[in-house]
């Protein structure tokens, strides 16, 4: 049985894909800040382990690589991010929170990824899987401005995957920024164009579909792939 740990798992893509691949008979190690709270997620039937998970914080991240040491993970994917608050603007931008932002978005990735290194190299085919945006991609034009948080966060972070699948070429593990679509979520908000189901169907067919040749490149949730 794959085991895929899931970032962010509470809700949103996350809850969505936790849902996906206990349907598909994997193991799902779930991890968000608060599992009390987390009703919708805990009672998901399956083989699921419910893990608290700040990704910010390194006690945390300690934790659950401690909670799965010395088994594979077949896919990880990190998920959980935040929007980087309203003040965003060239005038009035919250400089605290676009650090904040850069520490899950960004930083929070590579850490858990080096976490679960060894369980990584462990797994069959391991995939590691980043929620980026197109709005971090520099081919993305006339969108506006503002959200410099989140855009600077998630282009980033799509670098990272890049480095980091270079990196890990020669353990055979493969690592992608992906676009998820402007997904109806409470992040996307109730006008956005995709169902959240629909996303996280496409993004569990591009994950369980990912081939090394493919690693280090951005992806799109329907498995095309985006212009950096």
């Amino acid at each position: 049985m794959e085991t895929v740990v899931i970032t962010g798992a509470n809700r949103g893509i996350g809850l969505e894909l936790t849902k996906l691949y206990l349907q598909a008979g994997k193991h799902v190690v779930a991890g968000c800040r608060q599992p009390a709270k987390a009703e919708a997620l805990r009672r998901l039937g399956g083989k699921l382990d419910v893990v608290q998970l700040d990704v910010a914080s390194a006690d945390d991240v300690a934790a659950l690589a401690g909670h799965v040491q010395g088994e594979a993970v077949d896919v990880l994917i990190n998920n959980a991010g935040v929007w980087g608050g309203e003040r965003q603007g060239l005038l009035d931008t919250d400089y605290a929170e676009w650090l904040r932002t850069f520490e899950i978005n960004t930083l929070a990735p590579l850490r858990v990824t080096a976490a679960l290194l060894p369980n990584l190299k462990r797994g069959k085919r391991p995939r590691i899987v980043t929620i980026s945006s197109q709005m971090g991609a520099f081919a993305s034009t006339g969108m506006g401005g503002g959200m410099y948080a989140y855009r600077s966060s998630k282009a980033a972070v799509s670098k990272v995957m890049q480095t980091l699948a270079e990196e890990l070429a020669p353990d055979g593990i493969i690592a992608v920024p992906v676009h998820p679509g402007w997904v109806q979520t409470d992040m996307g908000g109730p006008n956005a164009q995709l169902p959240v189901h629909d996303s996280a169907s496409g993004l569990l067919r591009l994950i369980e579909n990912l081939r090394p040749e493919q690693s280090g490149r951005f992806w799109r949730w329907d498995g095309t792939e985006h212009p950096w």
